[in-house]
């Protein structure tokens, strides 16, 4: 299983959009075959950060699943809404590897 993170910087004059986009995902991503964890607005601090999280199974599982949301009609509206709005100003998406479970076992770091 690997989690990708999207950074997304945003316009802050236009972080209602970037709300409206995330909601789209919402229904699109889980439909479409991820593990959707959420989308992460501005609250505090910086105004222009925002972040996606989901989990899939693999790589190519990915590029797969990249597939089905390019042909989703949701997903479309989506992409194409950010395009036609212009709130995102850069996107980077990074894979990682959940490497901490099992969570709390330190038994690895007891003495003998």
């Amino acid at each position: 299983m690997i989690t990708c993170f999207i950074r997304y910087h945003i316009d802050p004059t236009k972080k209602q959009q970037f709300v409206d986009y995330s909601r789209n995902w919402g229904e699109a991503i889980p439909r479409c075959g991820a593990d959707l964890i959420g989308y992460f607005a501005p609250h505090e601090g910086s105004a222009t950060l925002a972040y996606g999280v989901y989990t899939i199974e693999s790589l190519a599982a990915y590029e797969e699943y990249r597939r089905r949301l390019a042909e989703d009609p949701l997903g479309r509206r989506n992409y194409e809404f950010a395009q036609r709005e212009k709130f995102i100003l850069r996107e980077d998406r990074t894979f990682l590897k959940l490497a901490s479970a099992p969570h709390g076992d330190s038994r690895m770091f007891d003495a003998e």
